[in-house]
């Protein structure tokens, strides 16, 4: 049984683009593939670490944040 797939389009500035062709190249992948898996890794990520790389929170916010996050995982 196939996966059901979807496809999708970014955009990427010059540089961005270029670092990823470096990336795939080092790698031996296709920009599919790494993409793809970072998508997917992404995905699986806590709220604070997806926060943080999309720097949607200022930094006293994201810090508030983390710590009510820790205090949370070092309870359990």
């Amino acid at each position: 049984m196939t996966a059901k797939r979807s496809i999708m389009r970014i955009q990427l500035d010059t540089t961005a683009k270029d670092r990823l062709d470096a990336l795939c190249r080092k790698r031996g992948m296709t920009q599919i593939e790494a993409m793809s898996r970072l998508v997917a890794w992404f995905g699986q990520q806590d709220e604070v670490i997806q926060t943080s790389l999309l720097h949607n929170l200022s930094e006293g916010s994201l810090s508030a944040l983390a710590k009510t996050y820790l205090a949370r995982t070092f309870r359990a």
